[in-house]
């Protein structure tokens, strides 16, 4: 599917500076297009630049010994990828790699350095995004172990429905898989369960939201805990 289904937007993170801090950014920031499986940043190798998505979705992935994958997060419209880089280091245990294809601001990783080494309000914005992301990460390990599959698919549902401002997008079994840590055929039942419901229609590697009402009925607490972070964090 075509990323023109999303509606046009800007990052919320760049949005939310003083319009002086963002000029100062202007000239190191680049429009970059986001494909299909493209790599962001490896596990353990250097972070070179950092992305103030549009839109798109950039999946955050975990890698383990027996080969296998777990999303631990996204990132879309609200926030950037490359969080170690804001907390002064280059290097992660995550790989970065793009779910949904979409654009991107791009931006030098020692620039970013530079500036939050300055203090001031990019720094503060940027810290309060890191306590944010933070919430979503610890929220989400609490709601993987509490919370059946089809509470937390509805959940996650939501959220990227409210980063793409989209309610139709492209969603394979397999990031969907990775997504909630289970098995394909597990997704496939969780989906259905919702389908159906009427809450949602799924085919073809395609998801629309069709109730958004019941799905948030469907959803456990956990996507109204993230929601009200970051708002209170970063205004939306």
């Amino acid at each position: 599917m075509s990323e023109n289904i999303f509606k046009p937007q800007v990052n919320r993170l760049l949005a939310a500076l003083p319009t002086s801090d963002y000029q100062r950014l202007v000239p190191h920031l680049k429009l970059v297009s986001l494909s299909l499986r493209q790599v962001i940043y490896e596990s353990k190798e250097p972070i070179a630049y950092v992305y103030f998505p549009q839109h798109g979705v950039i999946s955050l992935v975990t890698n383990m010994e027996d080969s296998s994958i777990m999303e631990v997060g996204i990132v879309s419209s609200e926030g950037m990828v490359g969080i170690p880089v804001i907390l002064g280091e280059n290097t992660t245990t995550t790989k970065a790699f793009v779910q949904v294809p979409g654009t991107a601001m791009q931006m030098d990783a020692d620039v970013l350095k530079t500036e939050l080494n300055q203090g001031g309000a990019i720094q503060k914005l940027l810290l309060r995004y890191v306590q944010a992301a933070y919430t979503e990460l610890t929220q989400g390990c609490a709601c993987n172990r509490f919370h059946t599959l089809e509470e937390r698919l509805a959940r996650w549902l939501l959220t990227l429905s409210d980063r793409l401002q989209s309610e139709d997008f492209p969603l394979t079994q397999e990031f969907l898989a990775q997504m909630l840590g289970v098995r394909r055929s597990g997704v496939t039942v969780a989906a259905k369960t919702l389908s159906r419901a009427g809450i949602i229609r799924y085919q073809r590697g395609h998801i629309s939201i069709l109730n958004r009402e019941n799905l948030s009925a469907t959803s456990c607490e956990c996507y109204g805990v993230i929601q009200g972070e970051f708002a209170r964090l970063l205004g939306y």
